[in-house]
């Protein structure tokens, strides 16, 4: 991932000493007893990496010849089984598995789709292609044509291509690419929005960073507040999500927790989708840009909206250190 110059870093890590069939062991002993033991559960499920969780699955089911994730779902409820089946997904089904939801759920979650689709890398999107084809029998791309319409439409399906240049910077190219970004802003025709998209999507993130620059040069304006003021609707945050990925992925997803616990009176669902995405990834940084930005730690918001054994977990993932308490 390109990031400046700072240590990209998760919450989570592969757990020493890890034996999974004593895990596996202990989670049959706290799913199957009489009265679930929650605590245990938690306990096991966040402190081992996504790798490490899928061995336990497997040690599970040569022990109880039963599927662990079914077990889960049968004897947890509600937001906190979503959490933990959530964390039993490797991480490329686990974003098939949310897109699938959000467009196929009961009501269609376009800011699921630009938070997944805006932020991960070629290697991610490839893989989360196969895990949909595989978990669903359907292809990402035309799930997405049939569900979604218009320019929106057709960023996604650019993003889902997976086609981003990759390292590659020319700063002669950069200043013309802006031209092209700020007529497409002065113009908003079919054509322009669609040169804006295909910019947006294709460019590598260190030639995007010079663009915005130069952007910025030619109309004195930064980027984001000229989409803003340009487009609306889901076309124009698709756009804006992914400016702000390429500026910085943890302030990015930082903003969206932001909003999903204070605008939305904490969006479960969007939650928990990025504690768990990103948990390997980037999530101390993300921790560090939330408390930087709004004053107040992660944890200590997820502490305040969130309750029960659904609290823990989530804080759990988020882990913290003393001060953030």
């Amino acid at each position: 991932m390109y990031c400046g110059d700072y240590q990209i870093q998760g919450t989570i890590f592969p757990a020493p000493n890890f034996n999974p069939v004593m895990d596996a062991q202990m989670l049959g002993g706290a799913l199957q007893g009489i009265g679930c033991e929650k605590d245990m559960v938690i306990d096991i499920l966040t402190q081992r990496c996504n790798a490490q969780r899928l061995m336990i699955a497997e040690a599970y089911r040569d022990m109880y010849g039963r599927d662990l994730i079914m077990d889960l779902k049968e004897n947890l409820s509600h937001h906190f089984k979503d959490v933990m089946v959530g964390l039993m997904y490797p991480p490329a089904s686990y974003d098939a598995h949310e897109l699938w939801h959000a467009m196929k759920g009961a009501e269609m979650e376009e800011n699921c789709l630009i938070d997944i689709l805006a932020s991960r890398s070629n290697g991610e999107i490839f893989q989360m292609k196969e895990a949909y084809l595989m978990q669903y029998n359907n292809d990402l791309q035309q799930d997405i044509y049939s569900e979604t319409s218009g320019h929106f439409r057709e960023t996604l399906m650019n993003l889902a291509q997976g086609t981003r240049e990759e390292g590659y910077a020319d700063p002669a190219m950069a200043a013309q690419d802006a031209m092209v970004l700020w007529e497409a802003c002065q113009q908003k025709t079919g054509e322009h929005k669609n040169m804006m998209q295909m910019i947006l999507c294709n460019k590598s993130y260190q030639q995007l960073w010079m663009v915005f620059q130069e952007f910025q040069n030619i109309s004195g304006q930064d980027i984001v507040d000229a989409i803003n003021e340009c487009y609306d609707g889901y076309f124009q945050e698709l756009l804006v999500a992914i400016v702000l990925c390429v500026r910085d992925k943890p302030s990015y997803f930082a903003y969206r927790l932001y909003n999903a616990i204070h605008e939305y009176g904490f969006h479960n669902k969007t939650v928990i989708r990025i504690l768990i995405a990103r948990s390997e990834i980037d999530l101390m940084n993300i921790r560090r840009r939330y408390k930087e930005r709004y004053g107040k730690s992660l944890f200590h918001d997820i502490k305040h909206f969130a309750s029960g054994h659904y609290e823990t977990a989530l804080l759990a993932i988020c882990a913290g250190d003393a001060e953030d308490y």
